[in-house]
């Protein structure tokens, strides 16, 4: 069975501390999901149309897994935290086997 990941990738982050926020109840958030962070706020270098702004790199066993704790209660309330605070492209992808 393929693994699950979430890609976000931050454009701009116009409010710091709903970050914050959002980040405290989101790490909790997936480890209870069973999700393991493996990039977050690194170095980036982008290319094309890419911007190098904050990414975070999010393994889950299985693709399903990834969306159940994405639709999660828990989840859910970390992005009431981050509301407006920032803008970001937020993907679920499935890995390859």
């Amino acid at each position: 069975m393929a693994k699950g990941y979430w890609v976000s990738v931050y454009r701009t982050i116009s409010d710091p501390e709903k970050l914050a926020a959002y980040n405290k109840l989101a790490r909790s958030a997936v480890q209870a999901g069973g999700g393991r962070t493996l990039a977050r706020g690194g170095r980036v270098v982008a290319h094309d149309a890419g911007i190098a702004e904050r990414t975070v790199l999010v393994e889950f066993d299985t693709f399903e897994q990834a969306v159940a704790a994405r639709e999660s209660a828990a989840y859910q309330e970390a992005l009431a935290a981050l509301s407006d605070g920032v803008e970001r492209d937020f993907r679920i992808i499935e890995g390859v086997d």
